[in-house]
């Protein structure tokens, strides 16, 4: 017999339901899914666990109210679509959640409310007292205010992020496809559900699939990618099908359910995860091999005689990745010297930044305390 779901035993699990699951084939929500959501996550918080629910469907809730058939390409449609949509989705689960005795509420992100280390840790405390006030936190990307530099760019990705935030036990992707299949079931009849797996091996993205559906943004490999992001800060994922009858009920109770992705032990600490989890870098150093290596198995520092090149615009206290030579991110991390100046000491022993820039702050250009390998 297989091992029980990992839902089973956990405390703390973050929820992500994607469009085709909240609303009408992308036509507005589906009051009578989003109320059995509800029902089942007021169930879980009374036994005693705390859940994070993350829901697609607010641009979709727009189109239906703004009468469009079909999803707006123009940022500032979507914005719109999303403005008058957020209105529909957090009415449609406080209704929900109230009828179980459940307080519910709505919380809007961007990247850059978890790229800034303050705000970041603004939003982990309120997420926190929250929780242990046994609210149910809906959360949603802030689709109404976003740019393309600061969205996270699909719901999945959020969820992870969500739950590296929480220090979640679980992620649980519910999904109109059953799980993970070793091929395309739609193109391939002999493909197989992977039930089992870890999280982050490489041989799972290469299999995932492209999006499934037009309302839907993302697919099978933002799931992936998801739980491998997940497991950085421990947590494992659960990619299952929504249309299971009281699926998370089912999970809670140790049925195993979809595809189950599981975390390597060796988890983050806060700082590192907060690094880890940034999307996008002010800049970026190409690195040579022997400063790769040590960064990769030496739990090492950056100095900057290991930089071959510096690219990008960025000042001291910005995050920025570490590439090697063939472009392959090796770590990311807080630097000590802004761009122009690291340029001039690349290549250059840390003996010499003195003489080079009139001063010295570090003598890494990145600390490996400020560092993290990803």
């Amino acid at each position: 017999m297989s091992s029980p779901s990992v839902v089973a035993s956990v405390r703390r699990l973050v929820v992500k339901v994607g469009s085709s699951l909240v609303t009408n084939e992308g036509r507005g929500l589906d009051l009578a899914a989003i109320e059995r959501w509800a029902e089942q996550i007021a169930q879980l918080v009374a036994g005693g666990r705390q859940v994070v629910l993350v829901s697609s469907g607010a641009i979709a809730e727009g189109m239906q109210r703004l009468g469009w058939s079909k999803r707006p390409q123009q940022i500032h449609e979507l914005q719109a679509a999303a403005a008058v949509g957020q209105m529909g989705l957090a009415q449609a689960y406080e209704a929900a959640f109230r009828a179980h005795g459940r307080a519910s509420a709505q919380v809007l992100l961007t990247h850059a409310d978890l790229a800034d280390r303050a705000r970041y840790l603004n939003a982990r405390s309120t997420l926190f007292t929250l929780l242990e006030l046994g609210v149910v936190p809906v959360i949603n990307e802030n689709d109404t205010v976003v740019t393309d530099e600061i969205k996270f760019g699909d719901n999945d990705t959020l969820g992870a992020l969500v739950a590296n935030l929480v220090e979640a036990d679980v992620l649980v992707i519910l999904t109109d496809q059953p799980g993970l299949f070793s091929a395309d079931p739609r193109r391939d009849p002999t493909a197989t559900l992977i039930a089992d797996a870890q999280a982050g091996d490489p041989q799972l993205e290469c299999i995932a699939g492209g999006t499934g559906s037009a309302i839907a943004k993302g697919g099978m490999i933002t799931k992936v990618l998801a739980a491998k992001r997940a497991a950085r800060s421990g947590a494992h994922t659960v990619i299952a099908s929504g249309r299971e009858e009281r699926v998370l009920l089912r999970l809670a109770a140790g049925e195993r359910i979809g595809s189950q992705l599981t975390a390597a032990t060796n988890t983050l600490n806060a700082r590192k995860q907060w690094l880890a989890d940034h999307l996008l870098m002010k800049g970026r150093v190409v690195v040579d091999a022997g400063a790769a290596n040590a960064l990769r198995r030496g739990g090492k520092s950056l100095l900057p005689i290991g930089v071959t090149a510096v690219e990008g615009e960025f000042v001291r206290g910005d995050v920025i990745a570490c590439v090697d030579e063939a472009g392959r991110e090796v770590a990311r991390g807080l630097t000590n010297y802004g761009a122009e100046d690291a340029r001039k000491i690349a290549r250059r022993a840390t003996a010499e930044i003195e003489g080079i820039l009139g001063y010295i702050d570090e003598p890494e250009l990145i600390h490996r305390n400020n560092l993290v390998v990803v």
